[in-house]
């Protein structure tokens, strides 16, 4: 290298010190070359260097082994200046070849530097290889060096951009598609902030919560944490003030409070009515400066989240209100046979309990739960002298106990919706055995749904414990050992055995919701 490119890496600028928080994380920059004088001057020249407030962190390799070993423990790293010829002719065109083909890396900005350009001439290396830019050694002084570096996180900044946003509306969508599953509003809110993190080409700590402004008013001003990244991710499904510091929750606070976006330099809390009743609020830490354009994009990006999290809210007060219908007249059926309490509560928290130790979906687990009050639907046809018979029932009076499954069945199979559908099954297939003498058609082991596999063990489960007109409760043990009697004659061997195994948790139950006689 010649005297004067040397001299002008020596008053390459000092730059400005380094920044800290999570906002200031260093870019990173590989350095590939077998001279370690190279290596001297290019940390002389860029080691002080900024890019969008961040300061840049330098790594060497002296050989292409050596940097694809370190491409491969530093997936993050934004530029790499490489060498070609080092301890082979073609080190550094493998290297480019191993970063893009072997480890997939499609994001990182790879500038071919070369001191022997006959060796691996320009127009043969870029059309055959995946590289951002190519350069001579003696063209890059001090200043070209900088231009090149600059261009390359800028590049990397707005590739890693896409690719987050690209994940957030792949979580919105998934969350879109199964607005049923219990996690959909956490994983339609971590999409959220994912996308205006991309949008506003940050990387910060954040956290999303949202707040019943009512219940805020009757229990104190809290907020409940949906969402999390970075420093925050414990908090998530806790409550805002025994989970955040201080100056985090009094931004939120401060922005439902006074119903606004607040930006403060270093944070931005956004603010989102959701409804009459609700609101959600972004709290987004340690960024870079904010222009006009940026905070305006904040604003129409909030309202429109607001927006889709009332939808979220407004479906989950619908299925609320289903389910509570649902018990309501279950509970009127289960009245009519003179049994009081919260059996078909309990039945509904034992089948979903039961299904997810099956590995059924989420989505499949609240279904059970929301359908699973109806299996006894049907006896609202069975006359009373018989539903509330003391003693064993004579033939004639068996026959019409038996018909309250296909009764059910027929009540409810008439509906569209999916829970009265699965309702429908259940109602017909939860008297069903697994070894085939059940009714009312007698189906055997798999030819019994799934969902009426379940709820005949939670059904009985409860029963068993629960006083009728024709018995007392029966002690743990007692129905424990009629499980175990039952395994493979009545019920499918593995529901039994997941019972069994978590007793503790459906005792938790039933001493969550016990009869009024308990």
């Amino acid at each position: 290298m010649s005297d004067a490119v040397n001299d002008e890496f020596e008053f390459a600028s000092e730059g400005a010190a380094t920044g800290t928080g999570p906002g200031f994380a260093p870019w990173k920059a590989l350095i590939v070359d077998d001279e370690e004088e190279v290596h001297r001057v290019t940390h002389l020249a860029i080691g002080r260097e900024k890019f969008d407030g961040r300061p840049l962190q330098i790594l060497s390799a002296y050989s292409g082994a050596e940097a694809c070993a370190v491409m491969a423990r530093e997936p993050d790293i934004a530029i790499v200046l490489l060498d070609v010829v080092m301890e082979t002719e073609d080190a550094g065109l493998r290297v480019v070849r191993y970063i893009r083909e072997q480890l997939g890396n499609r994001a990182v900005r790879i500038v071919l530097r070369t001191g022997q350009p006959g060796q691996a001439p320009e127009h043969h290396v870029i059309v055959n290889f995946d590289i951002n830019d190519y350069k001579e050694k003696v063209e890059l002084t001090a200043q070209k060096l900088f231009t090149v570096v600059q261009a390359g996180l800028r590049s990397y900044r707005d590739i890693r951009a896409l690719e987050r946003n690209r994940r957030g509306l792949e979580a919105i969508i998934e969350a879109s598609g199964s607005l049923n599953d219990m996690t959909s509003m956490e994983a339609f809110t971590s999409g959220v902030l994912e996308q205006l993190t991309a949008l506003l080409h940050l990387d910060p700590a954040a956290v999303c919560c949202s707040t019943d402004k009512v219940a805020a008013v009757a229990e104190g001003p809290d907020l409940r944490v949906r969402a999390a990244t970075g420093a925050f991710s414990g908090s998530i499904g806790k409550m805002a003030r025994e989970s955040l510091p201080n100056p985090v929750v009094e931004h939120l606070e401060s922005a439902v409070k006074e119903q606004r976006n607040i930006y403060d330099g270093p944070t931005l809390t956004t603010y989102s009515p959701a409804g009459v009743s609700s609101a959600a609020v972004l709290y987004l830490s340690d960024m870079r400066h904010l222009d006009d354009v940026d905070l305006r994009l904040s604003e129409v990006f909030a309202r429109n989240a607001g927006t889709s999290f009332h939808n979220l809210l407004l479906k989950k007060d619908i299925e609320g209100t289903q389910e509570e219908i649902v018990f309501l007249l279950c509970e009127a059926v289960e009245a009519r046979s003179n049994e009081t309490g919260n059996h078909v509560r309990r039945v509904a928290l034992y089948s979903e309990m039961l299904a997810r130790g099956m590995g059924m979906s989420e989505a499949d687990a609240t279904l059970i739960r929301l359908a699973s009050p109806l299996h006894d639907v049907g006896k609202i046809s069975i006359p009373d002298a018989i539903l509330n018979k003391p003693g064993k029932f004579a033939p004639d009076e068996w026959e019409i106990m038996k018909s309250h499954a296909r009764l059910g069945y027929d009540l409810l199979n008439k509906s569209r919706r999916t829970v009265l559908k699965i309702g429908a099954t259940i109602a017909l297939t939860h008297h069903e055995k697994w070894d085939g003498t059940g009714y009312p058609y007698g189906l055997k082991g798999e030819e019994i749904s799934i969902f009426g596999r379940i709820v005949a063990v939670a059904d009985v489960y409860d029963a068993l414990g629960s006083r009728r007109c024709y018995k007392a409760p029966w002690p743990s043990e007692q129905i424990f050992d009629y499980l175990a009697s039952q395994r493979g004659l009545h019920f499918e061997p593995r529901i039994v055995d997941y019972l069994l195994d978590q007793a503790g948790a459906f005792f938790r139950v039933r001493a969550l919701l016990p009869d009024a006689d308990d």
